[in-house]
């Protein structure tokens, strides 16, 4: 089954007001000085020149692509530059796998004292916790307490025992901030954290403004599940496919679009999803993921895949992930009380539901 929800108002800019017509007294007046003419015809050459340029590497363990368009080529490589170093820059800070990141060293120390942090992980790490605060605890960045156990790519999980264990460390309250000395301290043995379910979003937030700071006005940045759109692409929406759970990936935005069963028509937004076949092997007949239940310590299994979007990549990419813990009763209900935010959820047995905000119009019965 495929759905194109409804191009929805709030989601798009208008170029032009509805039913706007040029009167005759908004007409350009007539040039007939050559300098001016040459002037005009080499201004309105510069947009024949602009075209769409677009790269994509491998950066915080996943494809980071971005797509932009300009009429000047260096500045536009250049942009695109300056995109893929600052996605290096941050992995460098927040990988949980690199044992030189300024997270790795909070997982080593803070556990012993208070560890005086740099503002910039500090104040995502504050934004986090109030997240958790928001979803009591569905969103919790100490999940890495549990999920540490677990090594996907050799199809090693925690037993039941082990989980018992370290799931006491499991609980964002422990993490104690002091904003006067920019401090952080676990209260609780064993703690840990991991910031997979908000630095990636976070990420495309900061590269949508280094374009911004670079003048570019349309463009796509995305980092694995979370992307956001500035501006739209040239006169039409951006046309974002939610890839089927079961289905295999696609490359291209397009084939995206055609394969996927909703698509959405976006712009200047963020999107992010979450879903249960980016990291995972299959044990005895069970799905094991990288999407941890805060709960229980396990694989969280309402959902098979959930969407939510937003005015920033971060929030969405936090808000996905407890959306699809969450399920997609509780999760959509969340997702209601937010102002601004949308979502969308393929549950555990493949139904698609969708928030208030996605519903088509009723029609009325007059």
């Amino acid at each position: 089954m495929r759905i194109n929800l409804p191009i929805l108002q709030k989601y798009q800019g208008n170029i032009f007001p509805r039913g706007h017509k040029i009167r005759a007294s908004q007409a350009l007046p007539s040039i007939t000085h050559p300098a001016l003419l040459i002037l005009v015809m080499l201004i309105l050459s510069r947009p024949l020149m602009a075209q769409w340029f677009e790269d994509e590497e491998a950066i915080m363990g996943t494809p980071v692509r971005v797509e932009l368009w300009s009429d000047d080529p260096p500045a536009a490589k250049a942009a695109i530059a300056a995109v893929m170093s600052e996605m290096h820059r941050i992995d460098a800070l927040m990988s949980p796998f690199k044992s030189d990141s300024e997270l790795a060293r909070i997982n080593r120390e803070a556990g012993k004292n208070p560890l005086t942090i740099s503002k910039e992980l500090f104040q995502l790490i504050q934004k986090a916790q109030s997240i958790s605060r928001l979803t009591a605890g569905v969103f919790d960045i100490s999940f890495a307490s549990v999920g540490y156990l677990y090594d996907y790519r050799k199809g090693i999980h925690p037993s039941v025992p082990e989980i018992k264990t370290h799931l006491p460390a499991v609980n964002y309250r422990a993490i104690r901030l002091d904003s006067r000395i920019r401090s952080l301290f676990f209260s609780r043995p064993g703690m840990r954290i991991d910031l997979g379910g908000i630095a990636k979003g976070y990420a495309v937030d900061r590269a949508i403004q280094l374009l911004q700071q670079r003048h570019i006005h349309h463009a796509l940045v995305s980092a694995g599940g979370d992307s956001r759109l500035l501006g739209d692409r040239r006169g039409r929406p951006w046309m974002i496919g939610i890839r089927h759970p079961r289905d295999t990936p696609k490359q291209t935005l397009q084939e995206k679009a055609r394969t996927s069963p909703v698509v959405l028509p976006l712009s200047d937004i963020a999107i992010s999803t979450s879903g249960d076949y980016e990291r995972y092997f299959i044990r005895d007949g069970v799905r094991y993921h990288h999407i941890i239940n805060t709960k229980t310590g396990q694989s969280a299994h309402a959902s098979q895949s959930a969407t939510v979007i937003g005015p920033d990549a971060s929030m969405t990419d936090a808000l996905s992930t407890s959306v699809f813990i969450l399920g997609a009763q509780k999760g959509i209900a969340l997702i209601n009380r937010l102002p601004g935010f949308d979502a969308v959820v393929i549950d555990a047995k493949g139904r698609l539901y969708y928030s208030a905000g996605l519903m088509p119009p009723k029609m009325s019965s007059k």
